[in-house]
């Protein structure tokens, strides 16, 4: 298999997995895993108890069968031990979706889309669609209806004047359930069409292979041969000039041919920042519509069919009460049913309000205590009562080069993230810029009194913001 035992290799698999789930699923549901041996084709995890084999075999067995076919190249056999709480010898299981091990193409790479010159047949071409997510399982509501009969309007025709279909809103409010439910929808109705989701991250570092590679024109023909171009996050665009400018002739052709072209972002364009104005003018082209929190009657409505769904029994009263407490995003919601379920089985304790009560004060503060570099830029914007679109903007400007620094700083002294993403997304610059910002920065702290007041008050301002 490899020269690495069961351990090296559930080594090696939890960073793939933990890439792959959020990180309140991870921490909840491969913490207590165990390997303990993998031999004769088959891979033997340790877990509590039925029930959490149960969810393990239901939510991540697929996901944990192709990291190790990742990890060890061949196909394995994942097998399941259920300790028992009397000490006695454990119950073993085999995966039930043992047979889909046949399905694993040779050149296997993990869950990511194939570079553009990797599919030689358009009609061949893999939507890259998830089908968990369909109009079936999208939950409407206030919040979210304009945008769900936008979809479909778009779905059934793609001749409406909703081109582009622009849908913005805050994260885990249900824009890449409503985009990949929009393009199966289309696959469904119109099966010749060719249709692709991609995330904007993985267009841009597809982008940066082609430029590497001097393929740059397969790149943008194999765009513009699609029917259906799906962009998730395109604030990822800002500060890449190059790639916005690929992405801009790929998004002319596709408009001019009257292709449909759908795209989320995580706000209003007029609100985007480090994005070229001609690409901007081009989003606004079309129906921007805009995903709101969900009300109160959504949240329950949410809440009920992921436990339908998902064959739960959750009392009527816990399932008010989150839906009245818990005024955050889908993902979350979905969160506390997955955090439930956990501390019930790992703690054997019943789901009530109490339980319920608790995993939401304990997100409520972790919520509070997070920082963003959106939330450090709005912060010295205010201070220094300068404009959030020109500090983003490469001006040499005293005033905005001197606040990117410190918005560098106090990225780098409060936020866990690599110095080459605080310098792509504050400044368009890699990881040196941060560097020198952040020197800069201390040294100016070290003789300039006022300098150093003002970077303790905006640091003040911050704390007071998280609670």
């Amino acid at each position: 298999m490899t020269g690495l035992d069961h351990v090296g290799i559930w080594e090696r698999c939890l960073p793939i997995i933990k890439d792959n789930i959020p990180p309140e699923q991870y921490d909840t549901w491969f913490g207590p895993i165990v390997p303990v041996e993998c031999k004769d084709g088959a891979f033997l995890i340790r877990v509590p108890s039925r029930g959490f084999y149960e969810i393990i075999e239901q939510r991540f067995a697929k996901l944990i069968r192709l990291t190790l076919y990742k990890v060890t190249g061949e196909k394995v056999l994942l097998k399941y031990a259920i300790s028992n709480p009397d000490n006695s010898a454990p119950v073993l299981w085999e995966s039930d979706n043992a047979a889909d091990l046949g399905k694993y193409p040779a050149n296997y790479k993990g869950n990511k889309a194939p570079s553009p010159a990797d599919v030689e047949v358009p009609q061949d071409l893999d939507p890259h669609l998830n089908p968990k997510l369909t109009f079936d399982n999208f939950v409407v509501g206030e919040s979210n209806r304009l945008c769900s009969a936008a979809g479909l309007s778009v779905a059934r025709d793609s001749a409406t004047a909703f081109n582009p279909l622009f849908i913005y809103g805050g994260s885990g409010l249900g824009k890449t359930h409503l985009v990949n439910a929009i393009g199966a929808k289309i696959k469904e109705l119109f099966p010749s069409k060719k249709v692709l989701y991609i995330s904007a991250h993985l267009f841009r570092v597809q982008f940066t292979d082609a430029t590497r590679a001097n393929t740059v024109n397969d790149f943008i023909n194999f765009y513009q041969m699609l029917d259906v171009l799906i962009i998730d996050d395109v604030q990822e665009f800002a500060n890449w000039k190059g790639t916005q400018n690929t992405f801009f002739h790929i998004f002319n052709y596709l408009l001019q041919a009257g292709k449909q072209i759908i795209m989320t972002c995580d706000k209003d364009p007029s609100e985007l920042c480090g994005m070229e104005e001609r690409i901007l003018t081009r989003f606004k082209s079309g129906l921007i519509a805009e995903i709101e929190k969900p009300n109160f009657e959504l949240r329950k409505s949410i809440l009920q069919s992921k436990i339908n769904r998902d064959g739960l029994d959750f009392p009527g009263e816990v399932i008010d009460y989150i839906a009245l407490n818990a005024e955050g995003s889908v993902r979350e919601l979905e969160g506390y049913i997955v955090s439930l379920m956990a501390r019930s089985i790992l703690l054997n304790k019943e789901i009530d309000i109490d339980l319920a009560s608790h995993i939401i004060k304990k997100n409520a503060q972790a919520a509070k205590r997070a920082l963003t570099i959106e939330g450090i830029v709005e912060t010295i914007c205010t201070y220094f009562n300068l404009d959030k679109q020109q500090l983003y903007a490469k001006g040499r400007k005293r005033e905005y080069a001197q606040a990117r620094q410190i918005a560098m700083y106090l990225a780098k002294k409060h936020i866990s993230m690599p110095l080459s993403r605080i310098g792509q997304q504050i400044a368009g610059k890699d990881h040196s810029t941060v560097i020198y910002s952040c020197r800069k920065v201390q040294d100016l702290m070290a003789v300039d009194k006022a300098f150093k007041s003002d970077v303790m008050a905006i640091e003040e301002m911050l704390h007071k913001a998280q609670g």
